[in-house]
């Protein structure tokens, strides 16, 4: 078995879709036109060759309203944040989130970058991305409530 991320295609989105939308309490429900759309002004996307992981983050130039991604834009001049990323059940445990992260981090240190941030479920808790997270060296920089209801704590790693 080869672990290998690559370029998303727009081959890939109906599998991606459904990969996202299986984890919307962790990550937030996405329609067709928006995932097209996230994907489309993506600093970094890239999705497992077996279309079971996928990563999408933005640098601190996106034309992206999100919330959280506001909040890092207030606090840092450069940046890249992971808006999403997931894994299916069938293929945890084989590293791929690791591989996601790893060539992400390879793409932002060979672009100047020096932070790449992100933001965990607080309420409700996803004490798996939370260990995840920290095993990568990722430190928690503030938190915030959300009007959809969630909490989250925000995370900086320093590349």
């Amino acid at each position: 078995m080869s672990i290998d991320c690559r370029p998303p295609s727009a081959a890939d989105e109906v599998a991606l879709l459904a990969l996202n939308n299986e984890h919307a309490a962790e990550l937030s429900w996405l329609e067709p036109q928006a995932l097209s759309d996230l994907l489309r002004m993506a600093y970094h996307a890239r999705v497992g060759s077996d279309q079971d992981s996928f990563l999408i983050a933005f640098d601190d130039k996106a034309a992206y309203a999100s919330p959280n991604f506001l909040w890092f834009r207030h606090r840092f001049d450069r940046f890249v944040y992971v808006d999403r990323v997931a894994v299916s059940a069938a293929a945890r445990g084989r590293g791929l989130a690791q591989l996601l992260y790893a060539d992400l981090f390879s793409q932002a240190r060979a672009d100047g970058h020096e932070r790449i941030c992100c933001e965990v479920n607080l309420d409700p808790p996803n004490p798996a991305s939370d260990r995840f997270h920290a095993g990568l060296g990722f430190r928690p920089v503030g938190t915030a409530a959300l009007p959809n209801g969630k909490t989250v704590t925000y995370l900086v790693h320093t590349l």
